[in-house]
């Protein structure tokens, strides 16, 4: 009878028994997914970004970041920024790259927003330590999507020696900026180093733009067809292009240059200006130590008519990717990236702004642009254009008058591309 009773007894000790272990296997398991802490197990996450300039700056974050949380490996990924703008997106879907990832301000942000790649930051603890004018080009529908990290100034630098050189002050006014030219021209200098095969349309557009079309929702009304790029404020943009192009401002074959090209002119003093944006103020220092640097605007209109001196953009937006498996990794790694010591760091070491308060800023670069921080600058207009085929539409507009379309013909025809998007 004692057997008889202890078998079904033992039995049934030995069910409870494994369905315990069973039961603290998946909870082990689930938790090695989304907090290394936890569980113990090496997460690694992928950071992905464009910016191949900054990757030693981010080599030293990580080392200390892993050396804080010896549980958290962060693997960098870093691609062209036109490839990146182009195929990024498809990189996230599967959420096995860019468990963090940078994101474009403008169409970027608004495409990776509609296929839902973005999590919601907006309670976490870290927001605080930014500065909050400067972030809300990472939020939508009252949430905060992404957390811009640079404060950039897209407007072209000038060599401040070769002005001093030339007796050349900074111009008020579009006479102003053809006499400089000019002068430089007449010295043999290229006035203006123009990126026109790559980035150079999409950035000095932003200050040829802006006093001509002052309204800050111009790219809005634009895309909501309440405004055409065959109106003065555009046709006036192209046409003042054509004139610094064919004045000889620009160097030789602008069209056929590229970025680097550009910049080699620049960082050699062959050109007195690059027609880019504060983002190169320390590659072109690290190519010419002797350099010393500023940022100007040209204004298009009379001094009395101007409204702006400048551009700024809030860029290069943190952001956990919604399929990662670790987001809690990530967000550990926006959290100490959004540190006033590790921004700093960031800061100085790369000439970048940032948008995170009380940061400390050493560098030269970040020095010379810090008059720009009271000046009345304006969020890059072609960020405010969110959908792409009429962004590139735009910038293509400038591309095609410097290549010999008259303006008229660019704005009608960059318009008809306006009006498919829009069903017309």
């Amino acid at each position: 009878m004692k057997k008889a009773f202890l078998l079904p007894l033992l039995a049934a000790l030995l069910i409870s028994v494994l369905a315990a272990c069973g039961s603290n296997e998946n909870d082990n398991s689930s938790n090695s997914s989304s907090d290394s802490g936890k569980s113990g197990k090496k997460v690694t996450i992928s950071f992905v970004h464009w910016r191949g300039e900054d990757v030693k700056v981010f080599d030293s974050l990580i080392a200390k970041f892993e050396a804080e949380n010896p549980n958290i490996k962060v693997e960098q990924q870093v691609y062209p920024s036109d490839q990146y703008q182009t195929t990024v997106q498809a990189k996230l879907t599967d959420g096995s790259v860019g468990d963090v990832f940078a994101s474009f301000p403008g169409a970027q942000f608004e495409a990776i927003s509609k296929a839902g790649l973005f999590t919601d930051l907006t309670g976490e603890s870290f927001v605080a330590n930014y500065t909050p004018a400067l972030i809300e080009a990472g939020q939508k529908d009252g949430k905060q999507l992404a957390l811009p990290y640079q404060l950039v100034y897209n407007m072209p630098i000038y060599n401040v020696k070769l002005f001093e050189k030339y007796g050349i002050e900074i111009p008020k006014d579009w006479d102003s900026f053809l006499a400089m030219a000019e002068k430089l021209k007449q010295n043999g200098i290229i006035p203006i180093a123009f990126p026109g095969a790559d980035i150079g349309p999409g950035q000095f557009m932003n200050t040829m733009v802006m006093n001509n079309a002052t309204d800050p929702e111009i790219f809005t009304k634009l895309e909501a067809g309440e405004t055409k790029l065959t109106d003065e404020w555009w046709v006036k943009t192209l046409s003042q292009f054509k004139e610094l192009n064919d004045k000889g401002y620009f160097q030789q074959d602008a069209l056929g240059t590229k970025d680097q090209g550009a910049g080699a002119l620049f960082a050699q003093e062959k050109a007195a200006i690059l027609a880019t944006g504060s983002y190169q103020l320390a590659q072109n220092k690290k190519n010419n130590p002797n350099l010393e640097q500023g940022l100007l605007a040209p204004i298009t209109v009379s001094a009395d008519q101007a409204v702006y001196e400048g551009i700024h953009t809030t860029t290069f937006m943190l952001a956990v990717n919604s399929k990662s498996k670790h987001p809690e990794e990530a967000k550990k790694w926006i959290a100490f990236l959004s540190g006033a010591e590790a921004a700093g760091e960031y800061a100085n070491g790369t000439g970048q702004n940032v948008t995170v308060k009380d940061v400390q800023y050493t560098s030269e670069e970040l020095q010379a642009v810090s008059e720009w921080t009271t000046k009345k600058t304006r969020f890059q207009p072609r960020y405010t254009i969110t959908n792409s085929e009429i962004q590139t539409a735009v910038t293509n507009s400038i591309q095609a008058v410097l290549g010999g379309t008259s303006p008229e013909q660019a704005a009608k025809d960059a318009q008809a591309i306006v009006d498919q998007q829009l069903g017309k």
